[in-house]
């Protein structure tokens, strides 16, 4: 950590920094967040649902000491809900109190009621204020939003502030790690896109998957860790409606050691699909034969 900024100094401090956090990561997603850190750009992670680009904003929020503001996207995202909102019910009592008082002078009621002590702060102006201290701002899963809410976003992702007509602009004192998030369920505009650094998390391979499980998942054995892996790695060469993710291999692998698996087998496999497979055109498919021949190369994987 550089003693200025409190940021990783190298791209081998992040991988460092990411692995005290129990983020198993490649040099090259380390290298994304490293530069992300020290330049101070957005940095836009997208891939398949499961692959850990949510956890990369938790990672960074526990291992750099600041903050998480999250904003989960949905269909229907606005303004109001994603960055700030006017307490109408306290304005309205403003307003009766200052009539009832004999104000009658309308610009200064208007200047009084639009004032911060009646603003909501949703989470990406809760990201530039300065209370709490620096941030780590998630955008998670923005391809769930509509398109012209990304509008929204650009002055933000530019130069970290956010302009209230009522109130002028609001710049960040300390300028947010900012995480955006994407399954690629829509594509994302070009404009958006350029405010940002890019990477794509793709599934790990077996060696980091283990590891992984090393990590997340440490009371299962190794030799069931090690078939597990094999299991869901061949799963992903498939043609699968939703491919397992890490976050569905951790899952799995800690099941079956909380059943006392020691290695799969395929009536267990058979039993405890619907922990890795979230379809039941998928687990329908691998049921069964399927599943005994994916055992028996697990088995045999070196």
């Amino acid at each position: 950590m550089t003693p200025e900024t409190g940021l990783p100094a190298s791209v081998d401090a992040t991988m460092a920094m990411l692995a005290r956090g129990d983020y198993v990561a490649d040099r090259a997603l380390a290298t994304a967040v490293h530069l992300a850190l020290t330049m101070h750009r957005p940095l836009f992670l997208e891939g398949e649902a499961g692959v850990g680009k949510t956890e990369i904003a938790k990672v960074l929020s526990a291992t750099l000491g600041r903050r998480l503001v999250r904003l989960q996207c949905y269909d229907g995202l606005d303004l109001a809900a994603a960055v700030y909102d006017w307490n109408y019910p306290r304005q309205l009592l403003e307003i009766r109190l200052a009539e009832a008082s004999g104000q009658r002078d309308k610009d200064t009621l208007a200047r009084g009621i639009f004032d911060r002590r009646f603003l909501i702060e949703r989470p990406l102006l809760q990201a530039i204020s300065p209370e709490g201290g620096p941030a780590v701002l998630l955008i998670d899963e923005l391809d769930r939003a509509d398109e012209p809410f990304e509008a929204f976003l650009l002055e933000l992702l530019a130069d970290y502030q956010v302009t209230i007509p009522e109130l002028g602009t609001i710049r960040a004192e300390t300028p947010p790690v900012v995480i955006l998030t994407s399954n690629r369920t829509r594509e994302i505009h070009d404009a958006l896109r350029r405010r940002c650094l890019y990477h794509w998390v793709d599934f790990p391979d077996a060696e980091r998957e283990r590891a992984i499980l090393r990590l997340k998942a440490p009371q299962a054995p190794e030799k069931l860790s090690h078939q597990v892996v094999a299991f869901v790695q061949r799963l992903r060469q498939m043609d699968l409606f939703k491919m397992p993710g890490v976050a569905e291999t951790i899952d799995w692998c800690g099941a079956l050691a909380h059943l006392d698996a020691t290695e799969l087998d395929p009536a267990r496999v058979d039993e405890t699909l619907g922990v890795l497979l979230k379809y039941q055109d998928d687990i329908a498919r691998i049921r069964g034969a399927e599943a005994a021949a994916l055992v028996s190369e697990a088995k045999a994987a070196p």
